[in-house]
């Protein structure tokens, strides 16, 4: 009786596609609000928003679910609703969909409860690679100075929010570039600070 051959295929890796849609969109709305690109350039984000840092980051998210990875899943779904919602907001009040003449300090506080999102997720990122440690400590600090800078109506918060957002967003195309490349390779060419923080 023959033996029969099992071929292993390896799985691809969800995490690069969910980093670089949202490296990507993070990177452009980051140099707007540092003042690198005009404030008038913001419509460009909102399709980018919606076909890559949105959906791709969804798919992503969908595709962690099947490897059973609760981080990635609730990390990659939870932003790419984000940018779905940065999007409407944006395409609904323009539009005059929505009346956002008195929401006040409220765009403020939903940037903050994203901050504290992040904040919680950052906890988990002590387990995993340096690079993911760094885009969700820089993302739950962006967070929090775009959330008291929309509050306060504090364009310097803003600015730097901006700035440490280009620096988050940079993170996560690095982070993408590593795990596409050391998988292309088929070993570790880009270092990504695997070794956890805690044992």
């Amino acid at each position: 009786m023959a033996e029969e051959t099992v071929t292993i295929v390896p799985v691809a890796n969800p995490a690069a596609l969910g980093l670089v849609a949202f490296g990507m969109t993070t990177v452009l709305l980051s140099l707007i609000n540092a003042g690198v690109l005009p404030a008038g350039g913001e419509p460009v984000v909102i399709p980018l928003a919606l076909a890559f840092g949105g959906l791709m980051q969804i798919f992503a998210g969908v595709f962690e679910v099947r490897l059973g990875n609760t981080f990635g899943m609730t990390a990659f779904l939870s932003y790419g609703a984000f940018w779905w919602w940065f999007a409407f907001l944006l395409l609904f009040g323009h539009n005059g969909w929505i009346d956002l003449s008195a929401v006040g300090p409220t765009v403020g506080v939903a940037l903050l409860l994203w901050g504290v999102l992040t904040l919680y997720l950052w906890v988990s990122t002590f387990r995993l690679s340096k690079v993911i440690f760094l885009i969700f400590l820089t993302l739950w600090v962006t967070f929090g100075l775009l959330g008291l800078g929309a509050i306060q109506g504090n364009h310097g918060l803003t600015q730097a929010g901006g700035w440490l957002g280009l620096v988050c967003g940079t993170l996560a195309l690095y982070g993408s570039f590593g795990i596409v490349t050391n998988a292309t390779f088929g070993r570790n060419v880009v270092p990504l600070g695997a070794t956890p923080f805690l044992s």
